[in-house]
C-alpha cells in the first residue's frame, strides 16, 4: 500500500507479537514498543521460534525468514514510533490505560497518522475521543493465534472516515486477512456472541450439569466445535475472558454477560487458562487433565 510504509505495534504480548509478525511478513517495516526488555526479549524469541518451524517445514526459506525479522525493529521508547504511518495498539484492555496511551502519541505523531486499537470490547470513539484526529482513528480486531486466524474485524466509529475506513480495511487485506466490518458497539461481533457462550459454558460447570471434559467434549463432537468451551476460555485466558465480560456487562446491563461466581474465584486465584499453567485444565503435565476445582 503506498500511503502505508512503516506500523508500529504497541504491545509484544501474545497478540501484539503476532501482529508484528504477519505484518512483516506482509512487507512492512514494523517498529515494536513494550515498557520492558523482558517482554521485547520473549516476544522476538516467539517470533524466531514460529518462524523457524516453517523453515523446518519447508514453508518458509532462510533467507526469507532472516529478511523478515530484518523488517521488524524492537524499542522501550514511544519516540521511536513518531514516524509510523499507522500505529496498532495492542495493550491490556483496560479503558483508562488505552486513553492515556493515546493522548501521548497524538501529541508525538503527525496528523497523517492512523491509530488503530487492537481491542476485543472497548468503544473505540472512546479512545479517539482522547485524540485530535478521532477521524483517523479505528478499530483493527485481530485473533488469536495472529499468524494462523485469517479474520480481523475492522471496527468504525461514528467518527472515522470513510477514507480512513478504506485504508484500514485495505492494510487487513495486504496483511492476507478477511476483514468483516463491524459497527463500533461493544464486543463487535464476534465476542458479542462468543463470551455469552464461553460463560454459559462455565455455567454448567458451575450448576453441576456435567464435567468440564464432557461439557467440552458433547460441544465438539455435538456442534463440531475445535474446542469447548471451557477448553477455549482457557486458550483466550480467564483474566482476559473476566475483563471483557466485565465491561460487556458494565455497558449492556444484560445478565448473559456477567461473568459467574466460579470465573472470578478462578482469576482471583490465579487460574488464568494455558499461560498460566492451569485453568479448567491443568497443563502442568505432559497431557492436559481437568482441574479439581473442589465443584
Amino acid at each position: 500500500m503506498a500511503s502505508i510504509k512503516t506500523v508500529g505495534v504497541i504491545g509484544a504480548g501474545i497478540m501484539g507479537s503476532g501482529i508484528a509478525q504477519v505484518v512483516a511478513q506482509a512487507g512492512y517495516t514494523v517498529v515494536v514498543r513494550e515498557a520492558e526488555q523482558r517482554l521485547l526479549d520473549t516476544a522476538r524469541q516467539a517470533i524466531d521460534r514460529r518462524l523457524q518451524r516453517a523453515v523446518e517445514k519447508g514453508r518458509l526459506t532462510v533467507e526469507d525468514k532472516a529478511a523478515l525479522l530484518g523488517r521488524i525493529r524492537w524499542t522501550l521508547a514511544l519516540e521511536e514510533l513518531r514516524g509510523a504511518d499507522l500505529i496498532i495498539e495492542a495493550i491490556t484492555e483496560d479503558l483508562l490505560l488505552k486513553q492515556d496511551l493515546f493522548r501521548i502519541l497524538d501529541r508525538l505523531c503527525p496528523p497523517s497518522t492512523i491509530f488503530v486499537s487492537n481491542t476485543s470490547s472497548i468503544s473505540i470513539v472512546a479512545l479517539a475521543s482522547v485524540t485530535e484526529r478521532a477521524d483517523r482513528f479505528a478499530g483493527l480486531h485481530f485473533f488469536n493465534p495472529v499468524p494462523l486466524m485469517k479474520l480481523v474485524e475492522v471496527v468504525r466509529s461514528i467518527r472515522t472516515s470513510a477514507e480512513t475506513f478504506r485504508i484500514v480495511s485495505d492494510f487487513a487485506v495486504s496483511l492476507g486477512k478477511e476483514p468483516v466490518t463491524a459497527k463500533d458497539q461493544c464486543g463487535f461481533i464476534v465476542n458479542r456472541l462468543l463470551v455469552p457462550y464461553l460463560l454459559d459454558g462455565i455455567r454448567a460447570l458451575e450448576a453441576g450439569v456435567a464435567s468440564a471434559a464432557d461439557i467440552d467434549k458433547a460441544m465438539r463432537l455435538g456442534c463440531n466445535h475445535p474446542m469447548g468451551p471451557l477448553e477455549l476460555a482457557d486458550f483466550v485466558g480467564l483474566d482476559t475472558t473476566y475483563a471483557i465480560a466485565n465491561i460487556m456487562f458494565e455497558e449492556f446491563r444484560e445478565q448473559r454477560y456477567a461473568p459467574p461466581p466460579l470465573l472470578k474465584k478462578m482469576v482471583i486465584a490465579g487460574y488464568h487458562g494455558r499461560k498460566s499453567g492451569r485453568g479448567f485444565y491443568d497443563y502442568t503435565g505432559p497431557m492436559p487433565h481437568t482441574t479439581d476445582l473442589g465443584l
